[in-house]
Parts: C-alpha cells; sequence; structure tokens
C-alpha cells in the first residue's frame, strides 16, 4: 500500500470530516496532503495539487509563508495562550487597533453606522462564532435601549452565514438549514439583489431588491433588530455578485427604520473582493463588520466582530446583566492575533491590493479560454473570485469535476454546477495558466462523459 493509501485507511477509520456524506468516500477519493508550500500542497507520495480554492478561502500569502512563520515562531518563545477575560496582550491589544484604523468608513453621513468608527473589537475561533455574536450583541443592544421587541433579523435569499444554530438561523440554504429547521429561529427573507449572471447586476435589479427591503422594514417595523448580509458576494450560493448600490441602498433603509446592519466579511473581507473590505465600495460603515478566514493568512482559527462606540456603550455599565457575557476559551489568542499581524503587514508593505489589481487582470485576460466555452454560462469576476456556470452536466458534476481537476493538479470544489477560483494572492502568472487549462480540460472530460 502506497503512503497516501496507508493514511487515507487510518483517517477513513476515525475522522468524520466536515461538509461530507461519508458514504461518498467509497467513490470519490480523499487527498492526504503531507506539507505544502506556496500555492501547492503535496501528497504523500509526492504528487501536487494547485490550491486554486485558497483552501476553503483562507489562505491569501502561500502555505508556510515564511513572514508568518518567522512572527509565529517569535511568539511561541513569548506567550502561547493567555485568557482574555481579566487579562490582555500586546498582539490582541495592536491587531484591535490596526483592524479598528482600517475598518470601512462611510462616505457620508448616511452612509454611516454612527459619528464614530469600527473601534471595539470582540473575538471569537471562526466565523460562525462571529456571526452569533453579532447577532446576540444586536439583539442585546435593544434590550439595553428598553426595546426588547426588537428580536428578528432579516437575510437575504441564498445567504449562507455559517452552521452554528444563530448562523443557521440567518442562512437560507436549504442542504445546510432543512434538518435542523425544529432548532432554528425563522428570519425574514427579502429577495437577493440580481441574478448571479451579472456583475454588475441591472439597476433594475438592485431598485427592485431595495423595494422590497423596505416594504419588509415597514411591514415588521418595531420587531427587526438587525438586517445581515454577505456584501458584494453570496459564496456559498453560488458566487452570486450584486451592485455596491444595494448595500448603499440597504445601509440608507436600516438607518431610516433603526435597523442595525451586519455586514459578514467572513469571506468577502481582507482584499478578497478587490479592496480591503467590500463595504468599501459601497461607501458605507456597518454596525457590525464581521472578519474571519484570511485574516491570519489562513494559519490558524480566528474571528472578530468590530462594532461602533454606539454599540459599545449600550453595554458599559454596572450592572452584568448588561454586559455581553459571551465568550470563547481561545478568544485572542496571541498565537492567532500574531499570525493576522503578519498578515496585514504583508498587505501594507508589498501593496497588495494594487498587486491584485494586475493579478486580476491578468488571470480573467488568460481565463477568456474558459468565458468562451461553448458550455460555459455567466463567466464573471470581482476582485479575486471568478465563477462560471457548466450547462448540461450530470447530478454528480461537482464530484466528477473535482476529481477530473485532482487528475490535472488543480484542487477545484465546484458548488452544485459553479465552478470558481478563490486563488492565494502569490499565485504566478504559470500557475494562472495550469489553472485555465487544467479546469479546461477537466471540463471537457466531465462533460464528454
Amino acid at each position: 500500500m502506497s503512503a497516501n493509501g496507508a493514511l487515507l485507511a487510518r483517517s477513513l477509520a476515525h475522522v468524520w470530516n466536515p461538509c461530507t456524506q461519508m458514504k461518498q468516500h467509497e467513490a470519490w477519493p480523499m487527498v492526504p496532503i503531507a506539507r505544502s508550500e506556496g500555492a501547492w500542497l503535496y501528497d504523500l507520495d509526492g504528487r501536487r495539487y494547485l490550491d486554486a480554492i485558497s483552501s476553503w478561502w483562507v489562505n491569501l500569502f502561500g502555505h508556510c509563508n515564511p513572514r508568518i512563520n518567522a512572527q509565529l515562531v517569535e511568539q511561541l518563545g513569548t506567550l502561547d495562550h493567555v485568557m482574555l477575560a481579566g487579562f490582555t496582550h500586546p498582539p490582541v491589544v495592536a491587531l484591535s487597533e490596526r483592524l479598528s484604523a482600517l475598518a470601512p468608513r462611510a462616505t457620508d453621513a448616511a452612509l454611516s453606522a454612527s459619528a464614530g468608527p469600527l473601534g471595539h473589537a470582540s473575538y471569537a475561533s471562526d466565523g460562525a462564532s462571529a456571526t452569533e455574536i453579532a447577532l446576540k450583541m444586536a439583539f442585546h443592544y435593544w434590550r439595553n435601549l428598553g426595546q426588547p421587541s426588537k428580536q428578528r433579523f432579516i437575510a437575504l435569499a441564498g445567504s449562507y452565514h455559517g452552521e452554528t444554530l444563530g448562523a443557521l438561523s440567518v442562512t437560507d440554504l436549504a442542504v445546510f438549514r432543512d434538518a435542523y429547521a425544529p432548532l432554528l429561529r425563522q428570519p425574514l427573507i427579502v429577495p437577493a439583489p440580481g441574478p448571479a449572471s451579472a456583475m454588475p447586476c441591472c439597476p433594475g435589479c438592485t431598485t427592485e431588491a431595495l423595494a422590497a427591503l423596505e416594504a419588509e422594514l415597514k411591514r415588521s417595523a418595531g420587531t427587526v433588530a438587525a438586517l445581515i448580509v454577505e456584501p458584494l458576494v453570496q459564496g456559498a450560493s453560488g458566487m452570486r455578485m450584486y451592485h455596491p448600490d444595494y448595500l448603499a441602498g440597504a445601509r440608507r433603509l436600516c438607518t431610516g427604520h433603526g435597523v442595525l446592519l451586519i455586514a459578514d466579511e467572513i469571506m468577502t473581507g481582507m482584499g478578497r473582493t478587490g479592496t480591503m473590505f467590500a463595504c468599501e465600495q459601497a461607501g458605507i460603515q456597518p454596525d457590525f463588520l464581521c472578519l474571519s478566514k484570511g485574516i491570519t493568512g489562513g494559519y490558524l482559527p480566528l474571528s472578530v466582530v468590530l462594532t461602533t462606540d454606539e454599540v459599545y456603550a449600550a453595554f458599559y455599565d454596572d450592572s452584568s446583566a448588561r454586559a455581553f457575557l459571551h465568550s470563547h476559551s481561545y478568544t485572542g489568542n496571541p498565537l492567532a492575533c500574531r499570525a493576522a499581524l503578519a498578515t496585514l503587514d504583508i498587505f501594507a508593505q508589498d501593496g497588495v491590493i494594487a498587486a491584485n489589481r494586475a493579478r486580476t487582470a491578468a488571470l480573467t485576460a488568460r481565463a477568456r479560454a474558459l468565458a468562451d466555452h461553448p458550455r460555459v454560462r455567466n463567466f464573471r469576476n470581482l476582485g479575486m473570485i471568478w465563477a462560471f456556470e457548466a450547462d448540461g452536466g450530470a447530478p454528480d458534476f461537482a464530484r466528477r469535476l473535482f476529481t477530473a481537476a485532482l487528475a490535472r493538479e488543480v484542487l477545484l470544489r465546484p458548488i452544485g454546477n459553479t465552478v470558481y477560483f478563490m486563488p492565494p494572492y502569490v499565485i504566478d502568472d504559470a500557475q494562472c495558466a495550469h489553472l485555465v487549462d487544467a479546469t479546461r480540460d477537466a471540463l471537457d472530460a466531465v462533460l464528454q462523459d
């Protein structure tokens, strides 16, 4: 038995993998990974795979990045962990300050959460946990202000915000939600702005979606705590992209109706949409900004919710009942915070946002061969995200394309018949060429079958 086969057998015997029907691994290969470097993953037998999805959208500057490694090694010799309740430490303070300075600002008062910046950071370990913090904090904010009837949440059709119970309650994807429906609160669902086929979506689509949101805000007046959105891109529902005008309109409506705005930038933040945060493209400031995934460069679990002075002040009191008593054992872990600081250093020192514009243009031009493919529709791009739909695929298209791409040394993970690229920001021209050529060949092989 090969080294890959031996590890695979042990894994199948003992590891319950996430987001997986384990029985499918009788036919769908699992890939044992031994090491990684840059944009490549390597299995135990030495075969390599281009990480075209950044290992579930988290890796920004390549695997085993020497600059992040160096800062983690230094931190390992200083402070591994201390609880953040009643304690603090330099990495979490520095990270909170830097995130506040980077957080999106409104271009005018009507697009602002409040007069102050997003200056207060609450930490957790993953994206769903950040969503939980924002939802609980929004509800508790209104309770502390004497408006406990504001306890409902509005979400967009097709939204995804995580799989813990609170986050799943504002997720509108049946595959994740239906089995747990009896455990979940029911959100108010409003239409998402525009089809996946347009970026930017048509003005009419934005207008219609905002009209629907306004109608719901009027219908549910006095009962809504917050609107939660994935700014510009709804990831898990198939990389649905929409125009920044919707965010600007939603901010105005939320402000006008006394509703908080939660921006779930867990996937779209950290430069993925072409700006540091997607909200910047709409010129808005949300009341809550949720970050995770790429915040540590894909190294360690960390998430954060940034919020305003106004929200913070509602909890600042002599009474513990008015405090936000939400905690995780590894909240603000120094190692994770240090990885995040190293990631922010790379953004600042390397001019990453500007460099990514050139990288985006080059990959988009090279991908013309895919966009013009007779079985490809709705080819679209925003920042460092590319997506398209494949026509005529079998029901198991996603699994078959995943397998065909692996055979061509590329890691893809289609969402239904939506194929997407979300590569690390270190992908070079040769790797871009390999990605496009291998995807086209894999697509031809699967669709011909």
